[in-house]
Formats: C-alpha cells, structure tokens, sequence
C-alpha cells in the first residue's frame, strides 16, 4: 500500500487523525464484537462515568515499517495484560489480552498508508483506551463501556531528539502507596499536569518523583520509568509497588542481559544515591530511552559523568539495540514482534 504524503522526518508528537479506529461496547454484561469505523467522534451523557469520576484506563504502543518493509508491532501481549490488570483496578470490565491484539492488528492493518516508512525516524502510534460511557450520578462503577483505538503518525517524544536532560525533583507526588501508580489510568496522568507544566515553566524538561510515603526513594517520571547505569555499567532499575511496570522498561532489560552481556538489579534506588550513577535515562513506548544530563534537587545539581552534550555510551547501546530489534536490523527473542 502507497504511503501518505506527509513529511515523515519532521513529524512532532502529536495527533493527526487516521483513516480507521477500532471500536467495541460493553453492555447488559458483556462486549459486542467490536468494528472498525471512519467516525473518530464520541458522543456520550453529560453525566457519563468517564466525565464524572474519571473512570478510564489507556495503552500505548507502536507500528513500524521494518529494514525489509514489514509492518510490525511490539510485544502488544503485554499492553493486553497489563490494561486487564488497569480495568480490574478500577472495577472497569476486561477487555481480554487475545480480542486485544486482534484488535490492534486490525486497526494497524487498516491504516497501513499511515505507518512511516523505513529510516524515518517515525512510527504509528496505538492509543488503545476504555471509558465509563452509562450515566453516573452516585459514586460507583458505570454498567457501560467503550473499548476503543486510534492510531496517529508520531515523531520523536522529546523535541530535539536524542539529548540529554533536565529534570527537576518534585515538590508534587505522582501517586500515593497502595494506589494507583502501577495501572495506567488517566487519573494518574490528570494528576501530573499542573507539576510537568510548572517543570517547563522553570526551564526543565520532566520532573522526577519520590515515594509519597517517604520522599527519599525514586520513582518515575510523568510518563517514563528510570534507569540508572553504575560506574562499573551495571543496569539499576527503581523499585516500587506504586511504579508503572513499564514494558519498555521490561525489554530494555532483557536486552542488558542477553544482548550486551550486562548485569541488571531492580530495587528501591534512594534519591542520594544518583549522583553515584554514570548515567541515567528514562524509558518508556513513547520515548523509548532518552538520556538524562542533569537532575536538580532544590537548587543541588547532580550532574552525570555522561554530560549534557552527548547521551551516555550504555544508554545509546540500550537504545539502538532495543530500536534495531523493532525495526528488524536484530532478531528479536521469541514472542516480541507480530507481523501485520
């Protein structure tokens, strides 16, 4: 199928509306079928769950043209279990892991023209979401749903590309313990709003967030879980019960170990041991890996040996390995790319 004509290079992360979009509701205690539509329109009750009490949950994940002109995506399993695990949370009906990569496969091959192609340093972005459509005027879950997915053409997340960064430590917190920070609601995401705009205001590109319990340990960023390198190149990931079990994160891992041969540790990584790193990054679908330079804790710079002109040497492999594997340049392991 021929592309569409867009300027693939230069494409901001953004939305840009597709030919097609997957939709499926639930009803009377369970899911139609689900079609694709050209009606990328929603309309609902003033009084809708979603509006309400925020009862919604999301995904994100990519398309990509392959080194051979493939159309892949990867490991969408994954987004399946962990939105069962954010539709459970919220009292929300599951949308199973198998009609959800149908689901995705089907909205991916139904706007093929719109997958970038090879070498363009784009992708096709998936927002799969679900929402509480039935009115709800009590504070309980809604008996109606929509399970839907729209896909848009995206560039880089962070302007600029690949360079280091300047974050902030947070006075706000991202999520309490024993809440929600481990699923992906939009609840979450509402409540970092007001910290990431005042962030830009103040001149740096994310914040970074402590353990509301403690404010000692970190956590993650808005939308990017952290990984730090050692001096000795030893991958070291936060650990927490109130952290987004990123599947970026996940495979960067998997890649530390079994393709560049390095040791990897998940645990509770306190604030005033950072400036010990070598490198830091954030990961995650949108961003994939992007380089930290600096982290600034009330006026204390912690600056990273890797500086802020070039991204650190670990981070970069990490990155263009895991991008190699999704762009078919490496084979992947088993079960991590589904060809369209």
């Amino acid at each position: 199928m021929e592309k569409k004509d867009i300027d693939w290079e230069n494409l901001g992360f953004g939305y840009i509306k597709t030919d097609k979009r997957f939709v499926s509701n639930y009803k009377d205690g369970a899911w139609d079928e689900g079609t694709l539509t050209d009606d990328a329109e929603i309309v609902m009750s003033e009084c809708a769950g979603v509006l309400q009490y925020a009862q919604t949950i999301f995904e994100g994940l990519k398309a990509y043209t392959t080194k051979n002109g493939e159309i892949v995506t990867f490991r969408p399993d994954l987004n399946g279990e962990r939105m069962e695990h954010s539709a459970r949370r919220l009292e929300m009906p599951v949308y199973e892991k198998d009609r959800f990569v149908d689901a995705v496969l089907k909205t991916i091959k139904a706007n093929e023209a719109w997958v970038p192609p090879y070498g363009s340093g784009a992708s096709l972005y998936l927002r799969p979401f679900m929402f509480g459509s039935s009115p709800v005027i009590g504070v309980k879950p809604a008996t109606e749903y929509q399970f839907r997915i729209f896909t848009t053409p995206v560039g880089p997340y962070f302007k600029g590309g690949v360079k280091p960064l300047t974050l902030k430590v947070s006075d706000f917190d991202r999520a309490a313990p024993h809440g929600t920070g481990n699923i992906k609601a939009g609840l979450n995401y509402a409540m970092s709003l007001h910290a990431i705009v005042s962030a830009h205001e103040e001149g740096y590109d994310e914040n970074m967030y402590l353990d509301a319990g403690t404010r000692t340990r970190v956590e993650e960023t808005g939308g990017a879980n952290f990984i730090f390198i050692t001096k000795d190149k030893k991958i070291v990931t936060p650990k927490s019960d109130s952290i987004l079990p990123s599947i970026t994160k996940r495979s960067l891992l998997t890649v530390a170990k079994d393709y560049l041969g390095l040791e990897v540790e998940e645990r509770p990584v306190p604030l005033e041991e950072i400036g010990d790193f070598a490198e830091c990054g954030l990961c995650g679908t949108a961003a994939v890996i992007s380089p930290v330079g600096k982290i600034v804790d009330h006026g204390r710079e912690i600056c990273f040996p890797s500086g802020m002109d070039t991204p650190g040497e670990i981070c970069m492999k990490l990155r263009d390995t895991l991008k190699a594997i999704q762009l078919g340049e490496t084979e992947a392991p088993d079960g991590w790319i589904y060809k369209i």
